[in-house]
């Protein structure tokens, strides 16, 4: 898995959601996916591209202390 896959995952899950805002978790995306937990995971990468997809108006509902992990959670607001 690499960059463009969490992008095309990301984007898919955007793009299909109803309502007002989306909100989703790097851990759960990555474990949708696979490879995580592992010990060669691609976390630090599944968060960047989370970060990539903000807009305005889009809130980091809670993250790691250093900002790449599986507690990232993101605000993202509908329609894209």
């Amino acid at each position: 898995m690499n960059t463009e896959t969490f992008t095309a995952k990301i984007r898919e899950l955007l793009a299909s959601a109803k309502g007002d805002t989306l909100t989703l978790n790097a851990g759960d995306i990555h474990r949708d996916i696979g490879g995580y937990p592992g010990y060669n995971h691609r976390m630090p990468q599944c968060c960047k591209v989370m970060y990539a997809e903000m807009r305005e108006g889009d809130r980091v509902v809670s993250a790691p202390p250093k900002g790449l992990g599986a507690s990232l959670t993101i605000e993202y607001r509908l329609p894209r």
